[in-house]
């Protein structure tokens, strides 16, 4: 419950830099204008409730006004809805409960799908703009770095795995050896029974 105030400020922040700062999108947050959403998240007790205004929405962590709109889902479904086609199969699977008004959940999709995400602009108004840029730059150096570092381990582990299959006898080859073991065993048997013979004679 300590966490509450410091996670609705910093959500109520990010949401208003990130939907309210194109004017280009004033139509699309019009629709949203007067209307309150309520989600409830597995990771926390209390809810997160948005009540949107033309200017501004403000998150709170309890609200007296009766929700347009309740959703129920996980912080990993809600991040997963920056991309407007992810809605309609996490509602099918179960993962988003959405009760209410669905389209106060589909204007809010369609405005994060429209925001230009740039943490860069995020971190300006607390560390500058220089850091916030340089910062930036170099987390998506890392980022690279590190999603060439998986790719390249990815090819060795395949190309690990071609040469130990090339090693490995495949299904057919198993099949032919036994065969081969079989017939072996067969002649050797039969030279025995001839060398048995033989003695029998003498």
């Amino acid at each position: 419950m300590l966490l509450t105030p410091l996670l609705t400020g910093v959500l109520e922040t990010s949401l208003n830099s990130l939907l309210f700062r194109d004017r280009s999108m004033k139509a699309a947050r019009q629709r949203l204008a007067g209307k309150v959403l309520r989600i409830e998240l597995q990771e926390f007790s209390a809810p997160l409730v948005l009540i949107f205004s033309e200017q501004r929405v403000d998150v709170l962590g309890q609200s007296e006004d009766a929700a347009d709109c309740t959703v129920q889902t996980r912080i990993p479904v809600l991040l997963k809805l920056r991309d407007r086609q992810q809605l309609s199969p996490l509602m099918r699977s179960g993962e988003l409960v959405v009760e209410g008004d669905i389209q106060v959940v589909q204007q809010l999709v369609g405005l994060l799908d429209l925001a230009e995400w740039d943490p860069a602009e995020w971190l300006a108004p607390y560390i500058g703009d220089i850091a916030a840029q340089g910062i930036t730059q170099v987390m998506g150096k890392g980022a690279c770095l590190l999603k060439s570092g998986l790719q390249r381990q990815q090819r060795y582990v395949a190309e690990t795995l071609t040469e130990e299959w090339r090693v490995a006898p495949g299904p057919l080859e198993v099949v032919w050896f036994n065969e081969e073991v079989d017939a072996a065993t067969r002649s050797l048997e039969a030279l025995l029974a001839r060398m048995d013979k033989l003695e029998g004679k003498r």
